[in-house]
Parts: C-alpha cells; sequence; structure tokens
C-alpha cells in the first residue's frame, strides 16, 4: 500500500508540473493574472508531492519491504539503519528519485523567496523548472519506477552495494545534486530573461545568490566524494580522473566561470551573453553527468544503470533542453551583446574575461578527454582509457595561468587600472612568494624531499594565491590604520568580501597540499607476514597480528600493525580485509591515521598463501592530505559567507524596481 501511495504521489507530481510548466508561461505572455498566479502553489503542491513519494519508498527501506524491487535489490536486513538512508539513494531507481526531489525543493525555495519580483518574470522561471520537472517524472513513471513490484516477494534483500556502505555516503549524493541540481536555477534566470526579452542585469543579479549555493553544495559534494575514493576504495590518492569524477567535475568548473561572470553583469552591466551562456553550459553539464552514470555508457565504481533505454531517453531529454535553450541564446544573441560597457584590457572586467576564458576551455578539455574514448568505441570499437597524463598535459597548463591571474584580479580596478598601481599592491606578495619558493627549491635537499620542476611551480602558484590574499587583506585592514580605526573598518567590509578571501584563500591551501601530498607522498606495496617490519618515509610499520571479527552485516580479517618513529612511542594501526555475507564481495578498508601535516595510510590487500600467514600491504605517507580537505572546506565556505551579503537580501527589491516593462505588463 505504502508503495502504490509513492506512485500516485508521482503521477499528482506530474500532472501538477504539466500545469505548472504550460499555465503561468502562458499566462506571462497573454496577460492572464489568474494563470500567472497559479506558479507560486504548484511549486509548493509538486513539492510536497514529491517528498510525499520520497518518504513512501524510505518507509519501504525501513520496514524491509522486499516486495518492492528497487528495495529487495539494494537493502537487507543486517543492514544498519544509517545505510538503509544511504540505500535509498545508493541504487539507480533511488538517485532519480532524490534528483526530482531536489529540483522541487529547489522550485520551491525560488517561489518562496521571489516575492518581490515581477510576477510575470517569476512565472517564466518556474515554468522552465516546471518542464525540466516533468522530463524528469516521466523518466521516473515509465523507465525508473522505484516502486515496481516483485511478485513473489523475496525473501532477503541483496543488499546495498558494499562500496556504498560508508558514512560518507549518507551526505555525498544529496550535497553533490543540491549542487548539481541547483544549476538549474539561474539556468531558469537565464531562459526566463531570453523568452521575456529582460536582458538586461537585472536577472543575473538576483540568480547570483542561488549560483553560489549550487557552487557551494557541488563543492563540499565533490569534496565528500574525493575523501570516500580515498579511505574507502583504498587507492590513497584524492581525485584519478575517473570519468564519473569528471561528470562532477566538469559543471564545477563552469559553474566556477559562472558565478565570476554573474559579479560582472550585476556590477558592470557587461558579459551578459557570457552569463547566460555559462548558466546553460553549466546546467547541460550537470544533466550530461546523469547522462554519463546512469546511462551504462561507464563502467566505474560510481556508475548506477546499464540500461540503453535509460541512456536513450537521458540523451534525448538533453538534447531538447539543450538545443531549445541554445536556439533560444542564438535568437536572443544580438540584444545581449548591446550596451556591454568599455574597459581597457588592464581591468577587472579583463581579468574576470580571462577567468572565464580559461574555465570554459578546462571544462572542454575534461569534456574532451571523458567522451573520447567512448566516441571512439561507438565509432570504430576500439576500445582506450585516457587516464591522468592526457588530463596533466591539457588541463594544467589552462588552471596555471588562471591561478596566476587570481590575484591579479581581486586588487584591479573597474573600467581600468593601471600597471603601477597594480604592481605596488602586489609587490608584497609578488615578492614573498618568490622567495618562499625559491627556499624551497634550495632548502628542499636538506629536508630529504625530491621536488620536480612541476612540484616547485605548483607550491609557488598556491603561495601567491594564499599570500596575494592575505595581502590584500592587509592591505584593505591594516594598511594606514590609526589608532581605533579597525572596528569601523571591519564594519564596512561586507560579506561577499569575505567570501571572496575566504574561497581564495582556500584555492591556495588546496593546491599547496596537493602538490605536496601527490609531489612528496611516500608509497610502497610490498608482501608482510606476521612480525615483520618494512621501513618507509621515517615510519616503522610492524605486522603484529591477524585475527577474525564479526560486523553487522560481514566478516573480516583485521590486521593490526604498530606504525611509529624510531625511538618514538608507537601506535596501533587495524585495517580489514572484509567479505559481506549476502553478496559474498570482499572489500578493503584501510586505516588511516591523520594528522596535521601527514597521513599514514596502510591497506591490506589480498593473501599470499592458503593460510593466510602472508599478504599484499600498500603503505603511504601522504604530507598535508588533510589540507586538501580543508581547502575545499574553505572555498565552500566562503560561498556560504558571500550569501549573507546584505547585498543578496536586498537585490530581490532592485531587481522589481530595474526590470523592464515588458514583465510588469505581462503580469497586468
Amino acid at each position: 500500500m505504502i508503495a502504490e501511495l509513492g506512485v500516485f504521489a508521482l503521477v499528482l507530481a506530474l500532472v501538477v508540473a504539466v500545469l505548472q510548466a504550460v499555465l503561468p508561461l502562458a499566462g506571462a505572455h497573454w496577460g492572464l493574472n489568474s494563470w500567472v498566479r497559479l506558479a507560486r502553489p504548484a511549486a509548493a503542491l509538486q513539492c510536497l508531492l514529491c517528498v510525499l513519494s520520497a518518504a513512501s519508498l524510505f518507509w519501504c527501506f525501513w520496514q524491509g519491504d522486499f516486495s518492492v524491487l528497487y528495495v529487495a535489490a539494494n537493502s537487507h536486513s543486517d543492514l544498519p539503519m544509517a545505510y538503509k538512508l544511504a540505500a535509498f539513494w545508493g541504487g539507480h531507481e533511488g538517485s532519480m528519485l532524490l534528483w526530482q526531489l531536489m529540483l522541487s525543493g529547489w522550485t520551491l525555495a525560488v517561489a518562496w523567496r521571489s516575492r518581490d519580483l515581477p510576477p510575470a518574470f517569476v512565472a517564466r522561471v518556474l515554468a522552465v523548472l516546471g518542464w525540466i520537472s516533468v522530463g524528469l517524472l516521466l523518466f521516473l513513471l515509465f523507465l525508473s519506477n522505484p516502486f515496481t513490484r516483485l511478485v513473489p516477494a523475496a525473501p532477503e534483500g541483496k543488499d546495498l552495494n558494499p562500496l556504498l556502505q560508508d558514512p560518507g555516503m549518507v551526505l555525498h549524493p544529496p550535497l553533490l545534486y543540491m549542487g548539481y541540481v541547483g544549476f538549474a536555477v539561474p539556468f531558469a534566470f537565464a531562459l526566463a530573461a531570453l523568452i521575456s526579452g529582460e536582458l538586461g542585469a537585472a536577472w543575473a543579479r538576483w540568480s547570483r545568490s542561488w549560483t553560489l549555493a549550487a557552487w557551494g553544495f557541488l563543492t563540499l559534494g565533490i569534496l565528500l566524494g574525493s575523501a570516500w575514493a580515498y579511505y574507502v576504495l583504498g587507492w590513497g590518492g584524492w581525485w584519478f580522473w575517473d570519468p564519473v569524477e569528471n561528470a562532477s567535475f566538469m559543471p564545477w568548473l563552469m559553474g566556477t566561470a559562472l558565478v565570476h561572470s554573474l559579479i560582472v553583469t550585476d556590477q558592470r552591466g557587461a558579459f551578459r551573453s557570457w552569463s547566460a551562456l555559462l548558466a546553460i553550459c553549466a546546467f547541460s553539464l550537470c544533466l550530461l553527468g546523469t547522462f554519463l552514470v546512469r546511462s551504462g555508457v561507464l563502467t566505474s565504481v560510481h556508475a548506477f544503470a546499464v540500461d540503453p533505454g535509460r541512456g536513450l531517453y537521458i540523451l534525448c531529454f538533453i538534447v531538447a533542453v539543450v538545443g531549445s535553450s541554445l536556439w533560444l541564446f542564438a535568437w536572443r544573441a544580438p540584444e545581449l551583446g548591446r550596451g556591454s560597457g568599455q574597459f581597457s584590457m588592464l581591468s577587472r572586467e579583463s581579468f574576470l574575461l580571462i577567468n572565464n576564458v580559461l574555465f570554459s576551455a578546462a571544462a572542454l578539455a575534461v569534456l574532451i578527454g571523458t567522451l573520447y574514448p567512448l566516441a571512439l568505441d561507438v565509432l570504430s570499437g576500439e576500445k582506450i582509457s585516457v587516464g591522468p597524463p592526457y588530463f596533466e598535459a591539457v588541463f594544467l597548463p589552462l588552471v596555471l595561468p588562471a591561478l596566476a591571474l587570481m590575484g591579479v584580479g581581486t586588487v584591479a580596478r573597474w573600467k581600468s587600472s593601471s600597471s603601477v598601481e597594480l604592481w605596488r599592491r602586489l609587490r608584497m606578495a609578488v615578492v614573498m612568494s618568490a622567495a618562499c619558493a625559491l627556499v624551497l627549491a634550495l632548502s628542499s635537499g636538506w629536508w630529504g624531499l625530491q621536488l620536480s620542476p612541476a612540484t616547485l611551480l605548483g607550491l609557488t602558484l598556491g603561495l601567491w594565491c594564499l599570500l596575494s590574499t592575505l595581502v590584500h587583506l592587509w592591505q584593505r585592514l591594516f594598511q594606514g590604520l590609526e589608532k581605533g580605526q579597525l572596528g569601523q573598518r571591519l564594519a564596512r567590509q561586507n560579506w561577499g568580501w569575505w567570501g571572496m578571501l575566504m574561497a581564495h584563500a582556500g584555492v591556495g591551501v588546496f593546491v599547496l597540499a596537493v602538490c605536496l601530498a601527490d609531489g612528496v607522498e611516500s608509497r610502497h606495496e610490498t608482501t608482510m607476514a606476521q612480525g615483520e617490519t618494512v621501513e618507509l618515509g621515517g615510519y616503522q610499520f610492524r605486522f603484529d597480528s591477524l585475527g577474525p571479527v564479526a560486523g553487522p552485516n560481514y566478516d573480516a580479517q583485521r590486521a593490526q600493525f604498530s606504525v611509529g618513529k624510531p625511538g618514538q612511542a608507537a601506535w596501533s594501526m587495524l585495517p580489514e580485509k572484509r567479505v559481506y555475507r549476502a553478496q559474498g564481495m570482499a572489500l578493503s578498508q584501510a586505516a588511516i591515521d591523520s594528522g596535521w601535516t601527514r597521513d599514514v595510510f596502510v591497506a591490506l590487500g589480498e593473501p599470499l598463501d592458503d593460510q593466510g600467514l602472508r599478504w599484499s600491504v600498500r603503505l603511504q605517507i601522504k604530507p598535508f592530505m588533510d589540507w586538501v580537505w580543508i581547502g575545499t572546506l574553505m572555498m565552500a565556505l566562503g560561498a556560504g559567507l558571500s550569501l549573507m551579503d546584505r547585498r543578496f537580501r536586498m537585490s530581490s527589491r532592485r531587481t522589481h524596481s530595474q526590470l523592464g516593462s515588458t514583465a510588469l505588463q505581462g503580469a497586468a
């Protein structure tokens, strides 16, 4: 009965989504005020129905209703409750329901937070979001129904994929999807402006906060996914250019460009074409990521579905959404280019324009590297893999200049700056970065480090990003400070400025940590038996013991290693080799000792004899690995601080007063 309720809620949500997509759009066009007013209640009702459907599916997991095919395929009676929640979105159908749930939530948030906007403009925004919901709900009901019955009911479930039985999987997909789906909002605002012809800066100003929120959620989602791959998959790294990892990274790159482009459109009225096109491209890449993960064209530990029919539907949906939006953009492009303002080569606009080009080109490079093997397989049947060498060769040359220009764009003036002024503001950061890099290059041999030229370049740019941000902070708050003025200066700074500083400092911390973690790590794959000792990176690893342990739904062999430096107290690390009972799947659970300056990583591989006395073991020392996560978290926190800016709370009123007469007349 609960499953049928979930299906019925999805059917009603589809009906409401059709009404939300058609009637308000027609009402805005023909000036039918009563139809325009339907947009908000329709958005609220659709969200309520999606919540009811999602609650029904979770109830089926909670109760262990194995007459529901999706529950039987992704759950088990012994599965801990937290992982039953993860099982909700651990498979294809549930993840698509989560997608739709997030979209309805974003739609409701837009309806609630847009009461000061012209009703006709809001109606167009909500109608665009309604059309996206229609496509997803049709997909759920006819190709990916999570409530399909299994007759007869299974006596027991197949269990959740052991790789997904991790606390990170409880948080990673919702945060990632919040970012993915959140980019539908700036996409809808851009299309509403293109449909109505209201192509000034107002639509971009109000969509900035939504873009920041989506970008922040996507950053957190990528952070958790990378950390999950680090400690669950036993790879001992933070990024592997896996095609499904790239599926979330491409929208992040395009979203980064969009965040910066909207600043120019808001502040200067320029880059309107860029902002509209980037909004379209960012959401299009989110849809492409959905296709890659759920169509079966990729084989990955991250991928869900292997169903050509589903893949074909998603591909047609992408073509319809992207094709219609690009056609609309091409139709309005001449008007978008008008009144963009003039600026010199040395100006904040120029540096942000270069930022747009570099990040867009980087996203394109990742896209080519991800899709080329698929295209080659389809056209010739030849199977190849594109790995880190390609991405390092084409991606890094595009990102490194963006890092170099980041500190310059922060201090440059709008319209025009002088080279003398820029040098005066940045000379301290330039000198300090160069001096630190020189010290690292000359003294690395004393510390036993082998720093490659690429690592030194990365460290230099990371220092530059961090130090230029700190110098900018010093100049803004402390330079020429007189007694008693610090409080006044602090009060004058807006949250957007603090957010920008936090995000840019996070980039510097992230780049420094990545260069150290990848460039100075110690790695050793060996075989060990109980009682043996191996030395790596100044640490001694002793294989002390091995014994069985039982988990809630798995059995494991747990090893105990004593780890420490000579002459210092050792500590114990407990890696495991688990076998999950329901599926019989073996999984290594690495042991990681984290610290501010290094991670010590021990992963148990396979037994090398019948008695299980000798095992393959992976040992790693990853310097400053925690700072990779801290730097990424600082970027997301920067987005959160920027959202606290009072200018975003006031933007809807300014937008209302500045939107043109077309939207106002449409609501009359």
